[in-house]
């Protein structure tokens, strides 16, 4: 049986620390995940911490040619089994949406196949996540087959209590797995 590679995708909202237990569980679970991150999400968690979970690179910027034979964006995207965003924040909803492609996550977003499962699981304040700009967001990328991993209702880092809180790892985990085996 071929190990499953995983895209994990972070964006940058306070729950991207959560990114290091699903990368960690994910990696225990004999997923190759290959962790992208936008630059905001870097002001929340340090590549290092999800490369040392992950064991394998962690990739942050779309001008960074790894190969130098292969188009960075393009060969990160082949041959994924599942593209996973989390935490997916309001920013980076509206690039997918709107096939912004202008950093790594966007660009490598747009070049993943059609046919690979994709779960995106926000994180935001709850007026943001219930902004009706967000929403028709989110209903624009189940058109394109992204699947929503609802968020938590939670008291939020910014003291706000609703819908917005990233859903709990156990859950990204259950549909990571529900995904991949369907």
């Amino acid at each position: 049986m071929t190990q499953k590679r995983i895209l994990l995708a972070v964006s940058g909202s306070i729950s991207a620390y959560k990114a290091a237990d699903l990368t960690n569980e994910l990696t225990k679970r004999g997923y190759a995940v290959d962790v992208l991150m936008t630059k905001n999400s870097q002001a929340f968690i340090t590549p290092l911490t999800l490369q040392s979970l992950a064991k394998r690179p962690i990739h942050t910027d779309v001008m960074q040619e790894s190969w130098p034979e292969k188009i960075n964006h393009i060969e990160l995207a082949r041959d994924v089994d599942l593209f996973l965003i989390a935490p997916a924040s309001a920013n980076l909803i509206g690039k997918l949406a709107n096939g912004i492609a202008d950093d790594l996550v966007s660009t490598v977003a747009l070049a993943v196949k059609t046919s690979v499962p994709k779960l995106i699981a926000p994180a935001m304040n709850t007026n943001m996540y219930q902004n009706p700009a967000v929403q028709q967001n989110l209903a624009r990328l189940k058109t394109f087959g992204y699947e929503e991993i609802q968020p938590r209702e939670a008291l939020l880092a910014c003291g706000d209590f609703g819908p917005g809180a990233l859903a709990n790892v156990e859950q990204i985990l259950q549909r990571v797995t529900q995904t991949l085996t369907n």
